[in-house]
């Protein structure tokens, strides 16, 4: 799925127009390299890093949605890891 589609899906950007602003601005990741293109693949497992205002937002997608649907929806396709690996989501990720 590509990378902006899969933003407004997640709730993360309200348009696509939005969530490539996102993406142009720079500082996205995808698994750790920084995209550049808004049609950059994101599959099961990939790991997001940007920022939402003032705040890092690390992600590990765990399934991808088929529609832009409900926040409770769409937070069940994600879940948050820790940068710092305090929180047992970041420090158990191969669990």
């Amino acid at each position: 799925m590509r990378i902006d589609r899969l933003l407004v899906y997640l709730r993360f950007a309200r348009t696509r127009s939005r969530a490539c602003e996102m993406i142009d601005a720079g500082h996205m990741r995808l698994n750790g390299t920084h995209v550049h293109r808004h049609s950059e693949a994101v599959r099961a497992g990939s790991v997001l890093t940007f920022m939402i205002g003032d705040t890092v937002r690390i992600i590990e997608i765990l399934s991808l949605p088929d529609r832009r649907g409900p926040p409770g929806l769409a937070r069940s396709h994600y879940r948050e890891l820790d940068r710092d690996g305090e929180t047992a989501l970041a420090a158990d990720k191969d669990s």
